[in-house]
């Protein structure tokens, strides 16, 4: 009998797991984010990791894109974008305040993404 009844203890808590695992949506989302250095990266990246959900993020400052793997049942992708701009970064989403960029150290000042996109680039102008 009391075989039987660990049997049964061990059948539930594994489709206890099974539920939480079917529960969590991990999913993958790549995005810009405006930066230069590796000072950039660091704060890029820990303003994505310090949400509750977030599985990981890494943003590559050669390419300016950030990889995000989240629960989406946690997190929502536009919550990584407002704390990324919450701390002097703007996203394709979201722009940073001019306040908290102006704070950023010199070597990480980005051409910002509005300015940018007001004048259509620096092609087809001279300086």
């Amino acid at each position: 009998m009391k075989m039987m009844k660990s049997i049964v203890t061990f059948a539930i808590v594994l489709l206890g797991f099974g539920s939480l695992q079917a529960q969590s949506e991990i999913k993958k989302e790549e995005f810009k984010v405006y930066g230069n250095c590796g000072m950039c990266e660091s704060r890029i990246e820990k303003a994505a990791r310090d949400l509750y959900g977030v599985e990981s993020a890494d943003w590559d400052k050669k390419t300016k894109m950030m990889l995000v793997k989240y629960d989406e049942n946690e997190v929502m992708l536009m919550d990584v974008h407002k704390a990324i701009a919450k701390v002097g970064h703007d996203t394709e989403k979201v722009e940073a305040e001019d306040k908290v960029y102006e704070g950023l150290p010199g070597c990480c000042k980005y051409d910002r993404k509005s300015q940018h996109d007001m004048n259509g680039g620096h092609e087809g102008h001279h300086h």
